[in-house]
Protein backbone atom coordinates (compact mmCIF):
# COMPACT_ATOMS: atom_id res chain seq x y z
CA UNK A 1 0.00 0.00 0.00
CA UNK A 2 1.53 3.42 -1.31
CA UNK A 3 0.79 5.80 1.78
CA UNK A 4 -1.02 9.30 0.82
CA UNK A 5 1.04 12.54 0.94
CA UNK A 6 -0.17 16.28 1.44
CA UNK A 7 1.03 19.22 0.92
CA UNK A 8 -0.58 22.80 0.93
CA UNK A 9 0.49 26.24 0.12
CA UNK A 10 -1.41 29.64 0.80
CA UNK A 11 -0.57 32.53 -0.98
CA UNK A 12 -1.07 36.19 -0.77
CA UNK A 13 -1.70 36.31 -3.99
CA UNK A 14 -4.69 34.89 -5.63
CA UNK A 15 -3.29 35.74 -9.16
CA UNK A 16 -0.08 34.22 -8.21
CA UNK A 17 -1.91 31.08 -6.88
CA UNK A 18 -3.61 30.63 -9.97
CA UNK A 19 -0.60 30.76 -12.15
CA UNK A 20 1.02 28.39 -9.69
CA UNK A 21 -1.60 26.04 -9.44
CA UNK A 22 -0.99 25.82 -12.67
CA UNK A 23 2.17 24.98 -13.12
CA UNK A 24 2.06 22.37 -9.78
CA UNK A 25 -0.55 20.17 -11.75
CA UNK A 26 1.99 20.79 -15.02
CA UNK A 27 4.74 19.15 -12.93
CA UNK A 28 4.09 16.28 -11.32
CA UNK A 29 1.09 13.38 -11.57
CA UNK A 30 -0.94 14.39 -8.69
CA UNK A 31 -4.20 12.66 -7.16
CA UNK A 32 -5.94 15.50 -6.26
CA UNK A 33 -6.09 18.96 -6.43
CA UNK A 34 -7.90 21.60 -4.57
CA UNK A 35 -7.59 25.35 -5.05
CA UNK A 36 -9.39 28.76 -4.07
CA UNK A 37 -10.14 31.19 -2.52
CA UNK A 38 -10.30 32.41 1.23
CA UNK A 39 -10.71 35.20 3.46
CA UNK A 40 -8.74 37.47 3.42
CA UNK A 41 -8.01 37.78 -0.01
CA UNK A 42 -5.62 34.84 -0.01
CA UNK A 43 -5.47 31.52 -2.61
CA UNK A 44 -5.00 28.20 -1.17
CA UNK A 45 -3.90 25.02 -3.00
CA UNK A 46 -4.17 21.90 -1.34
CA UNK A 47 -2.44 18.99 -3.54
CA UNK A 48 -2.79 14.79 -2.32
CA UNK A 49 -0.69 11.51 -4.19
CA UNK A 50 2.51 9.46 -4.56
CA UNK A 51 5.03 11.24 -2.08
CA UNK A 52 7.36 11.68 -5.14
CA UNK A 53 4.64 13.52 -7.40
CA UNK A 54 3.31 15.67 -4.37
CA UNK A 55 7.05 16.93 -3.45
CA UNK A 56 7.69 17.71 -6.85
CA UNK A 57 4.72 19.69 -7.57
CA UNK A 58 4.95 21.47 -4.09
CA UNK A 59 8.29 22.29 -5.93
CA UNK A 60 7.62 24.23 -8.74
CA UNK A 61 4.17 26.40 -6.59
CA UNK A 62 7.03 27.64 -4.55
CA UNK A 63 9.01 28.32 -7.60
CA UNK A 64 6.19 30.12 -9.21
CA UNK A 65 4.78 31.56 -5.88
CA UNK A 66 8.03 32.90 -5.07
CA UNK A 67 7.45 35.82 -2.66
CA UNK A 68 3.48 35.28 -2.86
CA UNK A 69 3.66 31.99 -0.80
CA UNK A 70 2.66 32.84 3.07
CA UNK A 71 3.05 29.30 4.51
CA UNK A 72 3.21 25.45 3.10
CA UNK A 73 3.16 22.26 4.55
CA UNK A 74 4.35 18.72 2.78
CA UNK A 75 3.41 15.78 4.80
CA UNK A 76 4.97 12.48 3.48
CA UNK A 77 2.67 10.47 5.21
CA UNK A 78 -0.27 11.99 6.40
CA UNK A 79 -2.51 10.64 8.96
CA UNK A 80 -5.78 9.44 7.72
CA UNK A 81 -7.77 11.29 10.00
CA UNK A 82 -6.36 14.50 9.00
CA UNK A 83 -7.12 13.98 5.50
CA UNK A 84 -10.66 13.13 6.18
CA UNK A 85 -10.58 15.48 9.01
CA UNK A 86 -9.45 18.61 6.18
CA UNK A 87 -12.46 16.91 3.61
CA UNK A 88 -14.96 18.28 6.10
CA UNK A 89 -15.31 15.19 8.26
CA UNK A 90 -15.67 15.33 12.03
CA UNK A 91 -15.39 13.19 15.31
CA UNK A 92 -17.60 14.79 17.51
CA UNK A 93 -18.30 12.17 20.34
CA UNK A 94 -18.02 13.79 23.84
CA UNK A 95 -14.37 12.82 25.41
CA UNK A 96 -12.72 13.52 28.80
CA UNK A 97 -11.22 16.90 27.66
CA UNK A 98 -10.61 19.13 24.47
CA UNK A 99 -7.79 20.32 22.69
CA UNK A 100 -7.53 23.53 20.91
CA UNK A 101 -4.34 24.47 18.49
CA UNK A 102 -5.67 27.84 17.09
CA UNK A 103 -2.88 28.80 14.48
CA UNK A 104 -1.93 32.11 12.27
CA UNK A 105 -2.15 30.05 8.76
CA UNK A 106 -4.10 26.62 7.29
CA UNK A 107 -0.65 25.25 6.64
CA UNK A 108 0.25 25.42 10.28
CA UNK A 109 -3.08 24.55 11.27
CA UNK A 110 -2.88 20.96 9.22
CA UNK A 111 0.95 20.18 10.57
CA UNK A 112 0.01 20.68 13.81
CA UNK A 113 -3.22 17.97 13.36
CA UNK A 114 -1.00 15.76 11.96
CA UNK A 115 1.74 15.67 14.07
CA UNK A 116 -0.43 16.02 17.17
CA UNK A 117 -2.48 12.53 15.87
CA UNK A 118 0.30 10.85 15.38
CA UNK A 119 2.21 11.22 19.36
CA UNK A 120 -0.85 11.27 21.26
CA UNK A 121 -4.17 8.54 21.48
CA UNK A 122 -6.36 11.42 20.42
CA UNK A 123 -9.18 11.79 17.77
CA UNK A 124 -9.63 14.93 15.31
CA UNK A 125 -13.05 16.76 16.57
CA UNK A 126 -12.11 19.17 13.79
CA UNK A 127 -9.96 20.43 11.48
CA UNK A 128 -11.14 24.01 10.37
CA UNK A 129 -9.67 26.47 7.82
CA UNK A 130 -9.41 29.67 7.08
CA UNK A 131 -12.87 30.57 5.98
CA UNK A 132 -14.90 32.40 8.45
CA UNK A 133 -11.70 32.76 10.37
CA UNK A 134 -9.71 35.18 8.37
CA UNK A 135 -7.06 32.91 7.23
CA UNK A 136 -6.28 31.04 10.33
CA UNK A 137 -6.74 27.23 11.33
CA UNK A 138 -7.94 25.47 14.57
CA UNK A 139 -7.58 22.42 15.10
CA UNK A 140 -9.83 20.37 17.48
CA UNK A 141 -8.59 16.81 19.53
CA UNK A 142 -10.43 14.63 21.83
CA UNK A 143 -9.17 12.27 24.47
CA UNK A 144 -8.03 11.58 27.94
CA UNK A 145 -7.13 14.76 29.44
CA UNK A 146 -3.07 13.69 29.70
CA UNK A 147 -3.43 12.71 26.09
CA UNK A 148 -4.90 15.93 24.73
CA UNK A 149 -2.24 17.75 26.81
CA UNK A 150 0.46 15.99 24.54
CA UNK A 151 -1.21 16.14 21.28
CA UNK A 152 -1.51 20.20 22.11
CA UNK A 153 2.08 20.29 22.79
CA UNK A 154 2.85 18.41 19.74
CA UNK A 155 0.50 20.49 17.59
CA UNK A 156 2.42 23.65 18.93
CA UNK A 157 5.89 22.10 19.07
CA UNK A 158 5.87 21.46 15.14
CA UNK A 159 5.10 25.35 14.46
CA UNK A 160 8.63 26.65 13.60
CA UNK A 161 8.13 30.18 12.39
CA UNK A 162 7.30 32.56 15.08
CA UNK A 163 3.73 33.55 14.73
CA UNK A 164 2.52 30.76 13.51
CA UNK A 165 0.89 29.67 17.07
CA UNK A 166 -2.21 31.75 17.95
CA UNK A 167 -3.26 29.98 20.92
CA UNK A 168 -3.32 26.89 22.39
CA UNK A 169 -5.74 25.13 25.20
CA UNK A 170 -6.92 22.31 26.91
CA UNK A 171 -10.57 22.37 28.71
CA UNK A 172 -10.52 19.19 31.16
CA UNK A 173 -14.43 17.95 31.27
CA UNK A 174 -15.79 20.25 28.37
CA UNK A 175 -19.58 21.19 29.79
CA UNK A 176 -22.17 18.90 27.67
CA UNK A 177 -23.86 22.41 26.24
CA UNK A 178 -20.43 23.27 24.60
CA UNK A 179 -19.50 19.38 23.77
CA UNK A 180 -22.87 19.92 21.38
CA UNK A 181 -21.99 23.47 19.77
CA UNK A 182 -18.28 21.92 19.09
CA UNK A 183 -19.52 18.39 18.05
CA UNK A 184 -21.88 20.51 15.78
CA UNK A 185 -20.01 23.28 14.23
CA UNK A 186 -17.80 25.66 15.29
CA UNK A 187 -19.30 28.30 12.86
CA UNK A 188 -21.15 30.73 14.67
CA UNK A 189 -23.48 31.04 11.90
CA UNK A 190 -24.37 27.24 11.30
CA UNK A 191 -25.57 27.17 15.27
CA UNK A 192 -27.82 30.70 15.04
CA UNK A 193 -29.48 29.59 11.56
CA UNK A 194 -29.88 26.48 13.09
CA UNK A 195 -32.30 27.35 15.99
CA UNK A 196 -34.14 30.27 14.13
Amino acid sequence: MIEPSLALIDFSSIAVGIEAADAMVKRAQIDVIRAGTVQPGRYLVLIGGPVADVQESLSAGREVGGDAVLDHVFLPHVHPEVVEAVGGGRMPEVSDALGIVETATVAAAIHAADAGIKGAEVRLVEVRLADGLGGKGIVLYAGMVADVEAAVEIGAAVLERPGQLVRKVVIPQLHAAMWENVADATRFSARVLEEL
